[in-house]
């Protein structure tokens, strides 16, 4: 997968995968193009390059309401919510809007996973950031997605929080099996949750595998601590539900 904005190279070659029931860690230094990754998978932007498949379907030109009718569900980095709405009437707002065959019973089961425990008739915009962050997730789980892309869904809580929310995300994957990406700056989260860790590095992967390696990689300390480093590690091959991969040829 490749990607050029404005005439500057973004990503290059870049390959990953996650299967069902696995959390797949991404980090790197600020401008690694991790985001932007998240930007092509979930079909904000079009790649130069590359193809992006969703269990087993080329979804490479499919749009970003498409995906998410296949399946593919996203978080952003700040929990914006309609403030104008209440709890209640947000949920009602994204049944109509993605599963309209959704009833309240299934609002009230994604709140419960979610751990999303206010009074539903509370403006949206009053709720903190960690209830922010559990009322989109919920919407999200609400529509039954088969990949989670989660763009540091830790941000702005505090340890007690982070831990809930690992609890949460580890459960959406044992028990629903759902394939999570997980934009993460907070290593110790990822070592505790990650089941393979993806490195990216001004735009390209220098590093992949279990936490407990790649974060002992001099390459990866290099690109967090010192800069690029020179070597590169070749991609490996993965069997996915969801994957991105460079051009046959």
């Amino acid at each position: 997968m490749s990607l050029s904005l404005g005439g500057r190279s973004i990503l290059q070659d870049v390959s990953l995968a996650v299967g069902q029931g696995e959390i797949l860690g991404l980090v790197g230094p600020n401008g690694a193009g991790k985001t932007s990754l998240f930007e092509v998978l979930s079909g904000r932007y079009a790649a130069q390059a590359g193809r992006v498949s969703l269990a087993g379907r080329d979804v490479t030109s499919a749009s970003f309401p498409e995906r998410a009718r296949l399946g593919m569900a996203r978080t952003f980095q700040s929990p914006v919510v309609p403030a104008a709405l209440t709890v209640g009437e947000t949920f009602r707002a994204t049944r109509k809007a993605y599963r309209p065959y959704l009833s309240a019973h299934d609002a009230e089961w994604a709140a419960r996973l979610a751990h999303l425990d206010v009074d539903w008739e509370r403006p949206a915009g009053t709720l903190d950031t960690f209830d922010r962050r559990k009322l989109l997730l919920a919407c999200l789980i609400m529509r039954r997605p088969s990949v989670l892309l989660m763009d540091e869904p830790a941000s702005g809580l505090i340890n007690t929080e982070i831990d809930e929310l690992d609890m949460i995300i580890r459960r959406l994957v044992d028990e629903y099996e759902i394939g999570v990406i997980l934009i993460e700056h907070r290593l110790e989260l990822l070592s505790a949750i990650a089941d393979r860790v993806v490195v990216l590095d001004l735009g390209e992967v220098i590093a992949r595998g279990a936490p407990e390696e790649v974060f002992r990689d001099p390459r990866v300390h290099a690109a967090y601590f010192e800069g690029a480093p020179d070597a590169r590690e070749p991609h490996a091959r993965e069997t996915a539900w969801l994957s991105c991969s460079r051009s046959a040829g």
